[in-house]
């Protein structure tokens, strides 16, 4: 029987993307392949509990949520059981959502899942893992974000925001790296440019001073 190794359970607001505000269920999946510099789930890498889908289930809908976001570290590190869990939510009318680090193929997740997925710029350290092949896999119910630490993530945001036509294919965000980019001049740049993005900062980190978001 199908199984994930699982970090964390919560429900809160979702914090970041265009679900931002909204009441959400996290699911979070442990392990990564990644070690971006500005991680805020380094908590994630390790440890965890495994549980059966069945379980995983009827423990997902105990919470009566009304939106649910696969997260972890990089959920498809699983990648198997993962689109199998997505797909029995789906199955289930859940609005389901997944945020992965952009490393690794999505062609296979359930088409009713919105995708939000990271385009890894110079400065997070793990820009030669971008899956450049995952930007054709994506629609207009889906995200590209852009975490910025620099100007030189910025710049290199906008070459690919021009490259691959990011933002007549999904819908695209850019947000600050906390506590490493002043937020309104990144806000500035985005405006003096006229860039055709979504400003977001991380909700969760002001209300509840942390990655968890409760």
């Amino acid at each position: 029987m199908s199984r994930l190794r699982i970090t964390e359970i919560f429900y809160s607001l979702q914090g970041e993307s265009s679900s931002i505000g909204k009441p959400t269920l996290f699911v979070r999946l442990t392990g990564c392949p990644l070690r971006c510099v500005w991680c805020d789930t380094e908590y994630a890498f390790s440890g965890g509990q495994y549980w059966e889908l069945p379980a995983l289930i009827e423990k997902i809908e105990s919470f009566q949520p009304q939106n649910i976001c696969i997260t972890g570290g990089e959920p498809l590190a699983q990648l198997k059981p993962c689109l199998e869990l997505m797909h029995m939510l789906c199955e289930k009318k859940y609005d389901v959502s997944i945020e992965t680090s952009g490393s690794i193929d999505v062609s296979e997740i359930d088409p009713r899942v919105s995708k939000v997925m990271d385009l890894k710029a110079p400065d997070s350290g793990e820009m030669s893992k971008n899956l450049y092949s995952n930007i054709d896999h994506l629609t207009k119910n889906d995200e590209v974000k852009f975490v910025i630490k620099s100007r030189k993530d910025y710049d290199w945001a906008k070459m690919q925001m021009d490259q691959y036509q990011l933002a007549k294919k999904t819908n695209v965000i850019i947000s600050p790296c906390f506590g490493d980019i002043n937020e309104r001049e990144l806000a500035e740049w985005i405006i003096a440019d006229n860039l055709p993005v979504r400003f977001q900062i991380q909700m969760h980190k002001i209300l509840w001073k942390d990655a968890k978001g409760h």
